[in-house]
């Protein structure tokens, strides 16, 4: 590894959930100047194609949940210190919001370990994408007055007194990368006496020309329409709010079991553009 004498700077920014047009301002400024791209895979093929320095590197260092290849998070931190030490400027591409279920903490760790500059950028996480697209207000009068951003990835990653307390609650649940454990979420909160009138909202591919909401009470999807599979990525919200999605939809459902982002095929070090 090799430094420049001139070190360069990393910019750390959210692309939003999947429409394009949701990259913020700063964001697409950042990435008309950028020299290397490392992008994640829930990242619009337009915002790399259409939106980014024509001249850039750009590298896919996609992960997936469970499935598929992922790019270990080492091999990322590396790519980021080894552009930045050459003096290149660097956007590292995340899909949604920085802070947000984002390894965002390994990675300023090993750019202060170089002392290598930096910038957070902030994006549309896919709670907000997710749910206006879908019309659903996260919170609303009568319904709920707050939200809480969970992920249930891992069927060991809430204890029971957890559970209870969120079977219990009136703030809207808003579950990241669990729809393989939806029939056993959904197990853990009836089996805690969620309440009746609460919904639920399976939104697939948000915000993406392939986005479908699909609606329903907890107990009646429960019982009717578990072991439905969904495709990648999914979020999941669950309370009062989440019936509003009947009354205020306003983005048909496309039908369509199509990818928008593509899934990862292969593992490698980075994948270039060519």
């Amino acid at each position: 590894m090799i430094q420049n004498i001139h070190t360069g700077k990393v910019i750390i920014a959210g692309a939003g959930p999947g429409d394009p047009e949701l990259l913020t301002l700063k964001a697409l400024r950042y990435l008309q100047q950028a020299d290397v791209v490392i992008t994640d895979r829930l990242v619009s093929d337009v915002i790399l194609n259409e939106y980014t320095n024509k001249e850039a590197l750009i590298l896919h260092v996609g992960k997936q949940c469970r499935k598929g290849a992922s790019t270990p998070q080492f091999i990322i931190n590396e790519l980021l210190v080894e552009y930045a030490l050459q003096g290149k400027s660097v956007v590292r591409l995340k899909g949604g919001d920085v802070s947000i279920f984002s390894n965002v903490l390994d990675e300023l760790t090993a750019l202060l370990k170089y002392k290598i500059p930096y910038e957070i950028i902030p994006g549309i996480t896919a709670a907000s994408g997710a749910a206006a697209y879908a019309g659903i207000p996260l919170t609303a009068r009568d319904h709920s007055t707050a939200v809480r951003l969970l992920t249930y990835y891992k069927t060991d990653i809430l204890n029971d007194e957890y559970w209870k307390e969120l079977a219990q609650t009136d703030d809207t649940l808003v579950f990241y990368m669990s729809s393989d454990t939806l029939g056993a979420l959904l197990a853990k909160l009836i089996q805690h006496n969620i309440s009746p009138d609460k919904h639920l909202a399976i939104i697939e591919q948000a915000t993406t020309p392939m986005q479908n909401v699909h609606s329903h009470n907890i107990y009646e999807y429960a019982k009717n329409e578990s072991g439905n599979t969904y495709v990648s990525p999914t979020l999941i919200i669950i309370g009062k709010v989440a019936a509003l999605h009947q009354q205020f939809q306003w983005l048909p459902n496309s039908n369509s079991k199509n990818y928008y982002f593509k899934p990862i095929e292969k593992t490698a070090k980075a994948e270039a553009r060519a």
